[in-house]
């Protein structure tokens, strides 16, 4: 019975390995039907941030003519679009709408001594026109906060006395300035809204007014300012997000969701769907990055994000900075609008990229009714190739581990569908290289040590290890094998190498067919598991060279009980701390957050300027070359197995660029292929010195060593 279940789990793996391969072909269309959606959308629009302007004109002898003039000069440049954001009595007092004044100053400015009973806020405005175009929108403020106001003038200007202290009263946020909005249009510009959630509770009768007024504006999408939408707070007591989805859809108005923050604004994927995922990303250069960056830095910025990351609008801010040595005020404006506008600036390098600019729209995409058949069968796969990574560590489950995989897939996916689906791609994500590096070991074991197995130095003896007819029997580790001419072994390398990167890649279509969602081309979802793709296949297969001796798993327990009654030896601390500190350094420089060292971005910003895309570092050069070198010296010295382990990185990471679903998918397959490339042809140059060294060895070396040791 127990020799029956053994050969029905054999042909249950090729079973599994034909499910797998099914799964790959049917994300093939998935993977199509992406990158039309990835090409829909090509045009950049270049937004710039109106309030900075305002603020740095404050520091202008003439602020309004300096406002007027910078306007046209970004205008010249080719930024499209203002964002404005609602505003409140210092910035109505910035634009010169009105002033405002507390106790003390009203009481100096009447020659009055202040009041000691009260402490309120006064305000004129600064004319006729200024009272009928702001002052609505400031009572309203006032009416809706319950804050007690009456009128007031002073010299021929009118006003309003506010019964609350000046710092409470400027905490308000008011409805957008007309007069800015309308100053904005006027100048040629599309203007951006910056909606916030300070306005509460939500009022979708006062949200439909604002919406009907700023489209009448021309305005397409809106932006939101904190850490949540509008709305977010009254989700749950008034449907708040309901209510402004069906508004926004109403008057045919997208959103905008900034790049690169620390957590999501809250509401955002909410109204993502509510709005059919009208969305476009922006990534926005800061304030201190516009003062201190060249126009070359910023192209390649730009560029990269929007080849690399479909960013289609970016959000220009500039500030101020006093200068002692030079005593003046410097701002970022003039030198911003260079390095965009010039004839050969970023504005002029992003449309010959092949981004036009423009009004920034959102990837258009339809769900054919043949899509979800085909990720039902893409998850199949998924779990198929789980399984049969699972069977290679205990090979006599894989039907009742696929069976388990089916039930409990089919259970998550009615509970949360988007967390089984990540899961599976995961799974599959560590499975692929894991799954190469396991047959590439299983070949050198037949080719080297047959049924022998064990990793250890000449102070190790192989417990448990010996042969078929002596199970018990002790003997030492062999760590140089029988001599194989080097054409053999190179062609062998190769061979393994190339099947070794297609099992790997079987992975891949699994991957972006389960994760084939807009959701993770707009970063509202994103791939989980970045450190686990990482570290498992790397782990997976060290356990593997260290406790298996090739496909039947046989002696493992006595592997382990073996390695682990060895006493400690300083050697073995020194190299725990070593691979630590790298495994530190490492996860460091992983996922979307990592940090790189100066020398890699001069290497990656050369590698993009050459190729267009560039090859990930840690495939090319810390993933391939060792694998390559390793499986060349596998045959000959048992040692090599360490670089075996090591070139898993670049299997995996190969796997782990796929996973970046908001970079476009041609974007990771020319990727891939150069790091292949790239990779290939260091490891061939890696071995060409191994060769000339060994043979250097062999003519010199190693007979006067011979020599010294006889003559001893």
């Amino acid at each position: 019975m127990l020799m029956r279940w053994q050969r029905w789990n054999r042909q249950a793996k090729v079973l599994l390995w034909i499910i797998t391969l099914i799964g790959v072909v049917a994300a093939l269309p998935l993977g199509a039907s992406r990158m039309a959606m990835e090409g829909s959308s090509d045009t950049v629009e270049y937004v710039f941030d109106y309030r900075d302007i305002v603020e740095v004109a404050e520091s202008q002898p003439r602020p309004q003519q300096f406002l007027e003039d910078k306007l046209a000069v970004l205008k010249d440049a080719g930024i499209t679009t203002m964002a404005v954001y609602e505003s409140s009595l210092k910035e109505l007092a910035q634009a010169g709408r009105l002033t405002y004044y507390n106790e003390k100053d009203v009481a100096l400015l009447q020659g009055k001594p202040a009041s000691e009973d009260t402490n309120y806020t006064y305000v004129l405005f600064s004319g006729p026109e200024e009272e009928a175009a702001v002052g609505p929108i400031v009572r309203e403020a006032y009416d809706r906060m319950g804050v007690a106001y009456r009128d007031w003038s002073y010299e021929g200007r009118n006003g309003l006395v506010i019964e609350e202290s000046l710092t409470a009263a400027m905490l308000k946020t008011l409805d957008f300035d007309p007069m800015t909005l309308g100053a904005i249009a006027d100048a040629g510009f599309h203007i951006l809204p910056r909606f916030s959630d300070r306005v509460v509770p939500y009022d979708a009768e006062r949200t439909a007014s604002q919406l009907e007024r700023l489209k009448a504006y021309g305005v397409e999408r809106i932006l939101f300012d904190g850490e949540s939408v509008k709305g977010a707070a009254d989700q749950s007591a008034l449907h708040s997000l309901d209510s402004l989805g069906a508004l926004l859809n109403e008057y045919g108005i997208g959103l905008t969701a900034i790049e690169n923050l620390k957590k999501p604004q809250q509401g955002l994927n909410k109204l993502a769907y509510l709005t059919n995922y009208n969305v476009v990303r922006v990534y926005s250069l800061s304030p201190e990055d516009s003062l201190s960056m060249t126009q070359a830095g910023i192209e390649d910025r730009f560029l990269l994000a929007a080849k690399d990351r479909n960013i289609r609008m970016f959000f220009l801010n500039t500030t101020t900075k006093n200068s002692q040595d030079k005593g003046i005020i410097e701002q970022s404006v003039d030198s911003l609008a260079a390095a965009m506008g010039s004839e050969s600036g970023v504005i002029a390098q992003m449309e010959e990229a092949g981004y036009p600019t423009g009004i920034a729209k959102a990837f258009t995409f339809e769900k054919a009714s043949w899509e979800k058949p085909l990720r039902g069968i893409v998850a199949l796969g998924a779990i198929a190739i789980i399984t049969l990574l699972i069977s290679a560590f205990i090979p006599a489950v894989a039907i009742p581990v696929f069976v388990i995989g089916l039930i409990g897939s089919a259970g998550l996916y009615v509970l949360n569908s988007s967390l089984m689906e990540q899961g599976l791609a995961l799974g599959a994500a560590v499975s692929g290289p894991t799954l190469a590096l396991i047959w590439v070991m299983n070949r050198i074991y037949s080719r080297t040590i047959g049924e022998r197995r064990m990793v250890g130095g000449e102070a190790w003896s192989v417990g448990g290890s010996g042969s078929a007819q002596d199970p018990n029997k002790e003997e030492r580790v062999q760590w140089v094998f029988p001599s194989v001419s080097i054409g053999r072994r190179l062609g062998i390398a190769i061979n393994w190498f190339v099947v070794a990167t297609c099992i790997t890649l079987t992975a891949v279509p699994l991957v972006f067919g389960l994760l084939n969602n807009i959701t993770y081309s707009l970063v509202l979802e994103q791939f989980r598991g970045v450190s686990v793709l990482h570290l498992a296949p790397l782990f997976l297969v060290a356990v593997y060279v260290v406790l298996y001796q090739g496909s039947d798993g046989r002696g493992v327990i006595k592997r382990a009980v073996y390695l682990l009654r060895q006493p400690i030896r300083v050697i073995w601390v020194i190299t725990a701390v070593i691979v630590g500190g790298i495994g530190f350094y490492y996860l460091s420089r992983t996922g979307n957050a990592g940090e790189v060292s100066s020398l890699e971005l001069v290497i990656r910003n050369w590698l993009e300027s050459t190729f267009g895309v560039r090859p990930r570092f840690k495939e090319f050069m810390l993933g391939h070359p060792p694998l390559l070198l390793g499986l060349f010296l596998a045959l000959r010295y048992r040692a090599a197995w360490a670089f075996i382990i090591i070139g898993t990185l670049g299997q995996l990471t190969m796997v782990s660029t796929f996973t970046h679903i908001h970079t476009p998918l041609y974007i990771s397959i020319v990727r891939t292929l150069l790091g292949l490339g790239a990779g290939i042809v260091i490891g061939g140059i890696a071995i060409f010195a191994w060769i000339v060294l060994e043979g250097a060895w062999r003519k010199w070396l190693a007979p006067v060593i011979s020599k010294s040791k006889y003559s001893a």
